[in-house]
């Protein structure tokens, strides 16, 4: 994740304005500037004849180790269900929802039975939220495809940061905390020390040291 630094400190979701978001625990330079985009949960899913579109809103699907797969939101085998669901690439596609856990890439298949027989899976991305907690994408769990506010972050090394849980119960303890949202970074309190690229209406997040 790209972050900026106030001046009163120089450490590297998440030495330019902006911290990129990047995949769940991904990292970028102090330098340039980026688009926030969700991360995934995994690179293939599996249609399974449930529902009148695969993953639509509202179903829930497996874990798996390779991909997953739809089941009914009250098997035993339901472990998270979609909060939202866009067509396309996630480059080029909406966010998801800001407490969303994961992101599934679903990859565009052409079966020979799919769930409405025309014997198309269309490419696109489902916003998962898991069933039970914990829940990575609440503020400061740690986790999740998007940097919100409430989240915190931890220096990694060579200007970069990454997503950390704000409780101190992940692999690093947190050095920032992002407290408000703006729509531009000169609307922040003065005692911010990092300016985080949010996306959205209020693109901009304010982070101070914790």
């Amino acid at each position: 994740m790209r972050a900026s630094s106030s001046g009163r400190r120089c450490v590297g979701v998440v030495c330019a304005l902006l911290l990129v978001l990047a995949a769940l625990a991904g990292c970028d330079r102090w330098s340039g500037s980026g688009s926030a985009e969700p991360g995934a949960g995994t690179t293939s899913t599996q249609p399974s004849g449930y529902g009148a579109v695969f993953l639509a809103v509202d179903e829930c699907s497996s874990f798996g180790t390779t991909s997953f797969t739809e089941v009914p939101c009250s098997s035993e085998r339901a472990a998270a269900r979609v909060i939202a669901r866009y067509d396309g690439k996630v480059a080029d596609g909406p966010l998801c929802p800001a407490t969303t856990d994961f992101v599934l890439h679903i990859s565009e298949t052409r079966p020979a039975s799919d769930e409405n027989g025309d014997g198309v899976v269309p490419q696109g991305y489902a916003c998962m939220r898991k069933l039970e907690a914990p829940h990575p994408g609440d503020p400061g769990g740690g986790g999740g495809p998007r940097t919100i506010v409430g989240d915190c972050v931890y220096s990694s090394g060579d200007g970069q940061v990454r997503e950390t849980a704000c409780d101190g119960k992940g692999k690093k303890p947190p050095d920032y905390k992002v407290t408000s949202a703006v729509v531009d970074r000169a609307e922040c309190p003065s005692a911010t020390a990092l300016y985080v690229q949010l996306g959205g209406g209020r693109p901009v997040g304010c982070a101070r040291p914790v």
